[in-house]
């Protein structure tokens, strides 16, 4: 099948990553810098630099971004709005995020397409697993919106579930840390990392890696999971390339 889209003869372009089709997880806190709310734009910016040297290696990139720069579903108790509400509100804050990741991604180059779980036509393709498919296949960055389009469930476990249902090969997890500790590397200075990880040892020990709906769905799908720190420059291609960058949550 051929197509007049220009995005289809970067998708053709061999790679050296060692995969071919990833879902990269971004918090919407990632996309406020040193912001306390909001997008911060040098911030935005520099993410957007780092999916493109994805792109420009033929990768096929589906990214699921968070709300959390905007609003989290956990503040509901503190406004007394109830969790479903509060969980919907939430939804329509990743929207917004996506809509500012999708604008400057098209401004650095790379052709993309944002999908909802939530429908609103006029500024997004409801989110259908076929459609995300071929779009990755035709070269485009798919960013994915409105987390499950249910409440109760975080973006963590929409990514999980989006990596499943579009068969990618791993799930890059954006963080501020190098990886995987058995403490908050931030407030402890001894805290260790760990360089590989079971899916087992991060339910029994509660880290914070992905919540434990997302990291139960991984491991019953046995879906690898890179935590790795999206700050320093470059660090995203290394992970592509195969480089020992972050941590490796994985069944062995």
């Amino acid at each position: 099948m051929t197509t007049n889209d220009p995005a289809n003869s970067h998708a053709s372009q061999p790679g050296q990553s060692i995969y071919q089709r990833i879902v990269l997880k971004l918090s919407g806190e990632s996309l406020s810098g040193p912001l306390d709310f909001g997008i911060h734009a040098a911030t935005i910016q520099a993410i957007a630099q780092e999916v493109k040297t994805a792109y420009d290696l033929g990768v096929q990139v589906a990214i699921m971004v968070g709300g959390g720069n905007i609003f989290r579903g956990g503040r509901q108790k503190e406004l007394s709005i109830e969790r479903a509400t509060g969980d919907y509100m939430g939804m329509l804050a990743t929207v917004i995020n996506g809509l500012a990741l999708q604008d400057v991604l098209e401004k650095s180059g790379c052709h993309t397409r944002l999908m909802s779980a939530i429908e609103m036509h006029e500024v997004a393709e409801p989110f259908i697993r076929r459609r995300a498919t071929r779009h990755l296949e035709k070269g485009r960055v798919v960013i994915f919106a409105g987390g499950t389009g249910n409440p109760y469930f975080s973006t963590d476990t929409a990514a999980a579930l989006r990596a499943m249902e579009i068969k990618a090969q791993v799930i890059l997890k954006a963080t501020r840390v190098d990886g995987v500790y058995d403490a908050d590397p931030e407030k402890v200075p001894t805290a260790k990392r760990f360089e590989r990880i079971t899916y087992i040892e991060v339910l029994q020990k509660g880290l914070a890696v992905m919540d434990s709906t997302a990291i139960s769905l991984c491991m019953d799908n046995k879906m690898p999971i890179v935590v790795f720190d999206m700050n320093r420059a470059g660090n995203l291609r290394r992970v592509l390339l195969g480089e020992k960058v972050g941590s490796t949550v994985s069944a062995t």
